[in-house]
């Protein structure tokens, strides 16, 4: 019982966000732009105590699960349905960051975030399939493999478009800001935008954008780029930035932000398949073979295809 006090005195004690204050408003717009899985005494103020990322009940938690990033705007339904199906596990927690940040977590056994320090290890981990296999020829990591997901690239910018940015050429113009990914963690940038940049215009148009533009000041590189991206657009401080079509559609169309998205033709855009996998030390293995069950199954894919997201077959 101690424990449990001290992770939810934690909880609400840390004086830090996994958001920067100077990029907490974009018109009156702030993360994390989701209902939450759990009632309870809150206390969020926008840009100091506001972990986004951070999802469910860490509580002594019966599932843990470590998504990729981007999919956060459906996490918290998928959470609450997987309950609703399964009410032996009410106490489910996830986190919604860049999969390279997750990799570490793990690796080093814990996160901080601010002064908050967690041990929470994931029960299912999922990311793009590259990533997957990579790290399943590299540390064995996984008991079962599943794919039920796909996703295509897209171009945010400020609603409207006012810089007219119609292709990936335009995002190497003089004068256009970007918001980039950064290569070392996040895998949209290695798996997807570097390889369909270098597909349209060769490694010239990669470099022009991921050197050039990062060496002259006119690229930001971000460090979680489906809540910077977002708030910079919003803010005018980027132009415009590479995402997964999902985020573009989420934020245009269903959140209704202050967004537009520039369609991507599909001989130069990129797909990638995402991928769960059942840690082969999950501490509750039960209860994650029961969700891979459930996020590949009718009710999970429901509600992925809700957010856009495509079937694992691409169609």
């Amino acid at each position: 019982m101690h424990n449990r006090f001290k992770r939810a005195t934690c909880l609400l004690a840390f004086a830090a966000t996994l958001i920067p204050l100077s990029t907490a408003w974009a018109g009156g717009v702030a993360p994390p732009w989701s209902a939450p899985v759990d009632d309870g005494f809150e206390f969020t103020v926008t840009g100091i105590d506001n972990a986004p990322d951070l999802h469910g009940n860490i509580n002594d938690p019966q599932l843990v699960i470590f998504f990729a990033g981007n999919q956060y705007m459906a996490v918290n339904e998928l959470i609450r349905g997987f309950r609703k199906s399964h009410p032996q596990y009410s106490r489910v927690f996830a986190e919604t960051l860049p999969p390279g940040k997750l990799v570490q977590q793990i690796e080093s056994g814990s996160m901080r975030v601010g002064n908050m320090r967690m041990e929470v290890q994931p029960d299912v981990f999922t990311a793009g399939r590259g990533r997957m296999d990579e790290l399943q020829k590299k540390n064995d990591w996984f008991l079962d493999m599943r794919d039920y997901a796909t996703n295509k690239l897209a171009i945010m910018t400020f609603r409207g478009n006012p810089y007219g940015i119609k292709n990936w050429q335009d995002l190497s113009r003089a004068g256009i800001t970007l918001c980039l990914p950064n290569p070392k963690f996040e895998g949209i940038a290695e798996h997807a935008i570097i390889p369909a940049l270098k597909s349209t215009g060769g490694q010239q148009l990669a470099d022009a954008v991921y050197k050039q533009k990062v060496a002259d000041g006119s690229a930001f590189l971000t460090t979680i780029h489906h809540r910077q991206t977002p708030l910079r657009v919003m803010q005018h401080q980027c132009d415009a930035g590479p995402v997964w079509y999902t985020e573009a559609l989420f934020h245009a169309e269903i959140a209704n932000h202050a967004t537009s998205t520039v369609e991507i033709p599909d001989k130069q855009n990129h797909r990638v398949t995402y991928t769960a996998g059942t840690m082969k030390n999950a501490p509750h293995e039960k209860a994650a073979k029961a969700f891979m069950a459930f996020l590949t199954g009718p009710e999970g894919q429901a509600i992925y295809r809700k957010y856009g997201f495509m079937p694992p077959n691409g169609d």
